[in-house]
C-alpha cells in the first residue's frame, strides 16, 4: 500500500479541510502502516515538518499540517452464536441486523455466562453492548426473577442504553432508568418491578446503598453488574467509584447474590489490571477486536499564525481552526463531529461555523449545532436523533458525545485539543467511519505543551499503547468516608478488610473509631451516627468540601469549586466565566463556603499569584542517578497562600498587580521529585543565577506533559522548584498530586520518569520560540506570573536528567 502526498491522490474529505492543494502536505510526514500496524513507508519532505529551528524543509514558516497517518481498513471477524444463548434473544439481535456476532462479543459473552468477571476493551462502535446484553438477557429470559444492574458514568449513556434495550423488544424485562431525574413515584415502581435497572455511580452511592433494604427483591436475584465505559473511572473520581462498587458487591453478597461483573472499556493498557483494581476482584480481559473498520486518514495539524489586534502575529486558536474545517466539511456534504474542550468553546465553535456557512453555503446554516452537558434530556435526544438521521450535518460538542451514545454514519471527526488521555482521543476519533468509506480525523493542537508535543511527535499518538487507568482506592482521604458509609449499610467485620484494602482499611477504621464515627463491638465495627453519611462524600470532587458560587443580586447558584482550589480561582476580584457569561467575584467566605459574584464584562483577565512550599515527609521510594543526582517519590505537605492577582488586557498586556490577604491552604499528598547538586549544574553551564529560571521552566514543561503518561489533566497536578530545598539540601524540582492523599499521578510519573522527562526535553527543544511560550514552558496557572523562566537552561536540565535515567535504566 502506498500513498503520494501529491494533491491528486488525496481523498475528497482531506481536500475539503486543507486550504490549498499544494504546500501543506508537501512538508508533512505521511506514514502508511503495514500489515502488522507499523509504518512501512514515510513519504513527503521534512519528516514531521520542522527542523530544530522550527522551519519547514524549504526554509519557510512551519506548515500547519505536521503529519498524516493512514489507518488501514480491517475486515470483520465473526463467530457463531453461543449454544447457550436463548433463541428469543438471538432472534431479537437478528431482527436488529446482527446476523452473526463478532469474535470479541462471543468471547466476552462466554466468559460472563461462565461466571467470570470480564472486561471488554475494544474500539469505539465495536458492539460492546451485545457482549453483555447476550448473556444478561438470556438469564433474564430463562429466569423470570433474575435482575441486572447497569452503571454508566453519564445519564445520557444510560438513556441511550435504555433505548437499545427497548429496541430489542424482549418482553418481561421492564428496563428502567433510576437516576436523579426519576420522579419519586417512578422510583418505587422501579424497585418493585424493573429487572434491568440503568443508573449511575452517584445514584448507587446516594440512592441505592443507603436504602438497600428497600432493594431486597432486586439485589437478592442480581445476576450481572454491568459497568459501561469503565475507562472513564480514573484518578480521584475512579478511586471513589472503585469504593462504591466494592460496597455494592458487598451488600449484594449479604443478600445471597454473587453477580458477575462485566466491564466495557475503550482500548486501554492493562485492562485486566485496571478493572481488577476497580472492583477488587480478579477480572479477565478480552482485547482482540473483531469489528470491521473502514480505515481513516488521521491528520495532525498545528494552526498557523495570523495578525492580532496589536499588529503582532499570534497563533490561530484551535477552536477557530476547528470552526473553519467544520463549516468547510459541512459545505462539502460531509457529516462531522467536532470535539471541543469546554461547553463555552462548543457553543462558540458552532456559532463560528454558522457564520462561515452564511458566507459560503447559507442554506446549510441551520444544519450545524452545539451539543454539551447542561441541556435538557429532551434537547439532547432531539439533537442525537437529528445527527443520526442526517438532518444535522455538523455538531460541535464537548466530550458528552465521546462515550457510548449511539451516533453512526459520520464521515469525519475533528478534535480541538488533546482530550486528556489517548483512550479519549481514540474514542473521539472512532466516532467517524461509515460503511467501507475511509473516515477523516483531524487533531488540531492548542497552544499547549502537550498538544504541541503530540503534533510534532506522531509516534506518541500512533506508536504507543494508551495509558493505564490510574486509581488509588486505598487513599485514606477517600477510604475513610467510604468505610463509614459501608458500616452504615452493614457493620464491618474482619472479612471486609480484604475487600477495602487490608492494612490500609484497618488503619482508617482505627481513625474512625478515634473520631467517634465507628464503635467497636465483638461482632465488628458499627456506625455510630443516625443519618447515612453518603452526603459527606463528593464522588466527583477531591474531598474537603465545596465552595458554592452564587450571583449576589439574584441568589442564583452558578456552580461549585473544590474548597482546595477556591483560593486560586474565586478570590475577590477574580473574573469567573459561566456558560459564556463573565462575572467578577465580590467576596469569598470559607466559613459559609460561599463565593458571591456579580455579572460584568471587564476588559481584562485575572490570574492568581501565590507563594508555596513543599515539605518532603515520608520517602516511599528513592534512587541515586550518579554524581549526587537523586529522584524519589514521597508523601509531602504543600502549603500555599494566594497573595494577590494579576490583571491583563485581553491582548495580554499587563495592567497591574493587586494584593490579597487570603488564608494559607495545606494539602497532604504525594509527589515525584528530583535533585541536582549545585556543582553538577555549574559543570553543565547553569550557574547560580540561572538555576531558578531553568528549574522553573523544567517544572512547567514537566507538568504540561505528565498527562500523556498518567492520564490526568494539568490542573490535577501542581509543582514547585527551588534552588535550595531545605529537605534535600540541593536544587530540586517537585511535581505533586493536587488531591488529598494523592491520586496516583505522581506515583505514575516516578515509575516512568525517564520516558517522561525525555519527552519533555524533546517538546521544549522542538518548540520554535526563543525565550519560552505557552507551547513549551509557560503555564496558565503559574502563581509567579511565569517569572523567572529560562528555556535554554531547562533544556540542559531535562537532557541531563534524561541521560542519567537512561544510564541507570530507571523510569521507563
Amino acid at each position: 500500500m502506498t500513498l503520494s502526498p501529491d494533491a491528486p491522490h488525496r481523498s475528497r474529505l482531506l481536500g475539503l479541510v486543507l486550504p490549498t492543494a499544494d504546500a501543506p502536505l508537501a512538508t508533512a510526514g505521511v506514514r502508511v502502516p503495514g500489515p502488522g500496524g507499523t509504518s512501512d513507508s514515510t513519504l513527503g519532505v521534512g519528516g514531521v515538518g520542522r527542523d530544530p529551528a522550527g522551519r519547514s524543509a524549504d526554509g519557510a514558516e512551519p506548515a500547519p499540517v505536521t503529519h498524516l497517518e493512514v489507518l488501514p481498513p480491517r475486515p470483520a471477524g465473526h463467530a457463531p452464536w453461543p449454544t447457550w444463548a436463548h433463541p428469543t434473544v438471538i432472534e431479537a439481535f437478528r431482527g436488529r441486523g446482527a446476523r452473526e456476532p463478532f469474535t470479541h462479543q462471543v468471547e466476552a459473552a462466554e466468559l460472563a455466562h461462565a461466571g467470570r468477571h470480564v472486561v471488554l476493551a475494544t474500539g469505539t462502535a465495536s458492539g460492546k453492548s451485545m457482549a453483555y446484553q447476550l448473556p444478561a438477557l438470556t438469564d433474564l429470559t430463562a429466569d423470570p426473577r433474575a435482575t441486572v444492574l447497569y452503571i454508566a458514568p453519564t445519564k445520557a449513556l444510560a438513556a441511550d442504553q435504555l433505548s437499545s434495550l427497548h429496541g430489542l423488544g424482549i418482553a418481561g424485562i421492564h428496563p428502567s432508568l433510576f437516576d436523579g431525574d426519576t420522579p419519586v413515584d417512578v422510583r418505587d415502581w422501579v424497585r418493585a418491578h424493573s429487572r434491568w435497572v440503568l443508573t449511575n455511580p452517584d445514584m448507587i452511592h446516594r440512592g441505592l446503598l443507603p436504602q438497600h433494604a428497600r432493594w431486597i427483591r432486586f439485589l437478592r436475584r442480581l445476576r450481572y453488574v454491568i459497568v459501561d465505559e469503565c475507562h472513564a473511572y480514573r484518578g480521584v473520581f475512579g478511586s471513589h467509584i472503585a469504593l462504591v462498587l466494592r460496597r455494592l458487591l458487598r451488600i449484594a453478597e449479604r443478600y445471597g447474590a454473587h453477580p458477575t461483573v462485566v466491564l466495557a472499556s475503550a482500548t486501554v493498557s492493562d485492562p485486566a489490571g485496571s478493572a481488577t483494581r476497580l472492583i477488587g476482584r480478579d477480572v479477565v480481559a478480552v482485547t482482540a477486536d473483531g469489528a470491521p473498520r473502514p480505515g481513516a486518514e488521521f491528520l495532525l495539524l498545528e494552526p498557523g499564525a495570523e495578525p492580532s489586534a496589536t499588529g503582532l502575529p499570534t497563533r490561530r486558536s484551535a477552536p477557530a481552526e476547528t470552526a473553519r474545517m467544520l463549516a468547510d466539511l459541512v459545505a462539502g456534504g460531509a457529516r462531522v463531529l467536532a470535539f471541543v474542550r469546554s461547553r463555552h468553546g462548543a457553543e462558540q465553535t458552532a456559532l463560528s461555523a454558522q457564520r462561515r456557512l452564511s458566507e459560503i453555503a447559507p442554506e446549510l446554516v441551520d444544519r450545524v449545532a452545539a451539543y454539551r452537558g447542561g441541556y435538557l434530556p429532551e434537547e439532547r435526544r432531539e439533537l442525537e436523533a437529528a445527527l443520526n438521521s442526517g438532518r444535522l450535518l455538523g455538531v460541535a460538542t464537548t466530550n458528552a458525545l465521546e462515550l457510548g451514545v449511539d451516533i453512526s454514519g459520520l464521515d469525519a471527526a475533528i478534535l480541538a485539543g488533546y482530550p486528556g488521555t489517548l483512550a479519549s482521543m481514540w474514542q473521539q476519533a472512532g466516532r467517524a467511519g461509515r460503511g467501507d468509506v475511509p473516515a477523516l480525523v483531524v487533531f488540531v493542537a492548542r497552544e499547549d505543551p502537550l498538544d504541541s508535543y503530540l503534533v510534532h511527535h506522531p509516534e506518541a499518538v500512533f506508536g504507543r499503547p494508551v495509558e493505564v487507568a490510574i486509581t488509588n482506592p486505598t487513599n485514606p482521604y477517600l477510604l475513610r468516608p467510604h468505610l463509614a458509609c459501608a458500616a452504615a449499610e452493614h457493620h464491618l467485620t474482619g472479612d471486609d478488610l480484604a475487600v477495602f484494602g487490608g492494612d490500609a482499611a484497618l488503619e482508617c477504621i482505627e481513625d474512625l473509631i478515634a473520631d467517634g464515627v465507628l464503635r467497636e463491638r465483638s461482632a465488628g465495627w458499627y456506625f455510630s451516627g443516625l443519618l447515612h453519611p453518603s452526603d459527606e462524600v463528593d464522588l466527583r470532587g477531591g474531598g474537603g468540601g465545596q465552595i458554592v458560587i452564587v450571583e449576589d443580586e439574584t441568589a442564583r447558584m452558578l456552580g461549585t469549586v473544590d474548597l482546595g482550589r477556591a483560593p486560586g480561582s474565586v478570590y475577590p476580584g477574580a473574573v469567573y466565566l459561566h456558560r459564556g457569561v463573565s462575572y467578577v467575584v465580590d467576596a469569598l467566605d470559607f466559613d459559609d463556603q460561599l463565593a458571591l459574584v456579580h455579572q460584568e464584562r471587564p476588559e481584562w483577565t485575572t490570574t492568581a499569584r501565590s507563594v508555596s512550599s513543599v515539605d518532603l515527609r515520608d520517602v516511599e521510594a528513592e534512587r541515586g542517578l550518579g554524581f549526587g543526582i537523586r529522584c524519589g517519590f514521597s508523601q509531602v505537605r504543600v502549603t500555599e497562600q494566594v497573595v494577590g492577582y494579576i490583571r491583563r488586557r485581553l491582548n495580554g498586556e499587563l495592567i497591574d498587580q493587586r494584593p490579597l490577604d487570603m488564608p494559607e491552604h495545606t494539602l497532604d499528598t504525594r509527589a515525584v521529585w528530583y535533585t541536582i547538586p549545585l556543582e553538577v549544574l555549574a559543570s553543565v553551564g547553569i550557574g547560580e543565577g540561572r538555576i531558578p529560571g531553568a528549574l522553573h521552566a523544567a517544572e512547567h514543561a514537566a507538568i504540561g506533559l505528565l498527562p500523556l503518561f498518567a492520564g490526568c489533566d494539568r490542573w490535577d497536578i501542581g509543582g514547585l522548584s527551588t534552588n535550595l530545598h531545605p529537605d534535600t539540601g540541593d536544587p530540586t524540582v517537585i511535581v505533586y498530586d493536587g488531591y488529598p492523599g494523592g491520586a496516583g499521578f505522581a506515583e505514575r510519573g516516578y515509575a516512568v520518569l525517564g520516558d517522561w522527562l525525555t519527552a519533555v526535553g524533546d517538546a521544549v527543544a522542538s518548540c520554535a520560540c526563543q525565550a519560552g511560550c505557552p507551547s513549551c514552558v509557560q503555564s496558565p496557572k503559574c502563581g509567579n506570573g511565569n517569572e523567572p523562566l529560562d528555556k535554554a537552561g531547562a533544556l540542559v536540565v531535562l537532557r541531563l536528567m534524561g541521560e542519567r535515567l537512561r544510564v541507570v535504566g530507571a523510569g521507563g
